[in-house]
């Protein structure tokens, strides 16, 4: 019979630990790709977290963006362990004790500008290179693997997305966009290649879901899953633009919290975040069509109300 994640969590707690767990459960929907427990031993509380074997690289780079951000004053979990149990691989967590930041008492503008706020030092972390794996964690270097028709650097993502841009484009045959609006999408990738960006470390996920707020209202930052290096402000701040089209939170006023935690958006920040929203949401829908059919139809209608909103 197959072990339960509890199970596992509790063999797994319990062997770093050197103590018998006397309690212990699943946390559900808090954790999208990952098996969430809470085990409890007579002197200790910890979170155990874990996925399969393939995620362990995904754990060393979250431990490690972790203990880089809480060198830049960023609240967070401390990460006690990282390995491998059998075919599992997991990270054990100190316990947090607040409540989730979408069940908190506090303002979620307030708990918005404090992301802010993290966003800035976070955007201020030492890296090199580009993209989502953590190569050397020593230097802080990030890699994206090259794939069909990107070689995995920022200018490569970006020729991709225009040559892609056809009269045979599968956007166009999705109503996702018309051959006019495929001409006007080029032109502004096109300037996005004319431009210097400065690259850095982003959280790829700042979300309410992801917070812990304690008794005196200070937000604990969680999962760095999607951390990677990106232009900034950039990388972040599509990101809960995305959230905003397709759930509407953070709600105006959230937003505009955020920003202010920030320090604010220039204008040309603002209409090159506009660009690359549009370019992240066609690139995206472009990988479901190549590796995930399932996706397409919720991609495609993303990308199409992107098109709307910023395009005409």
């Amino acid at each position: 019979m197959e072990e339960s994640a509890v199970t596992l969590a509790e063999r797994i707690a319990g062997g770093f630990l050197q103590e018998q767990v006397r309690h212990s459960y699943q946390i559900i929907g808090k954790g999208f790709m990952n098996q969430v427990c809470v085990a409890e031993t007579e002197s200790r509380k910890v979170v155990v977290r874990m996925n399969n074997a393939a995620a362990y690289p995904g754990y060393v780079k979250e431990k490690w963006c972790i203990e880089q951000a809480a060198a830049a004053g960023i609240p967070g979990p401390e990460v006690l362990s990282i390995g491998l149990a059998d075919e599992t691989a997991y990270m054990i967590q100190a316990f947090v004790e607040g409540d989730n930041g979408l069940d908190s008492t506090l303002p979620k503008s307030d708990v918005w500008r404090q992301l802010g706020r993290y966003a800035k030092r976070i955007h201020s972390i030492p890296v090199k290179g580009y993209g989502e794996n953590l190569i050397d964690p020593v230097q802080g270097v990030f890699h994206s693997p090259a794939h069909a028709g990107s070689d995995g650097s920022w200018p490569g993502y970006v020729q991709h997305n225009i040559n892609s841009l056809t009269e045979e484009d599968r956007l166009i045959e999705l109503g996702v966009l018309t051959w006019m609006q495929s001409q006007r999408a080029r032109e502004q990738f096109e300037n996005l290649q004319k431009k210097t960006f400065r690259f850095g470390l982003i959280h790829g996920d700042l979300s309410l879901k992801n917070t812990i707020v304690n008794q005196s209202g200070q937000v604990i930052l969680l999962d760095w899953g999607n951390a990677e290096v990106r232009s900034v402000p950039h990388g972040d701040m599509i990101w809960v633009m995305q959230c905003r089209i397709l759930d509407g939170e953070p709600a105006t006023g959230e937003f505009q919290a955020f920003l202010d935690g920030y320090g604010g958006i220039n204008a040309e920040d603002h209409a090159e975040m506009r660009v690359m929203l549009l370019l992240k949401a066609f690139d995206n829908l472009r990988w479901a069509i190549d590796r995930s059919p399932d996706r397409i139809r919720s991609y495609a209608d993303f990308a199409k109300r992107v098109v709307d909103q910023f395009t005409g």
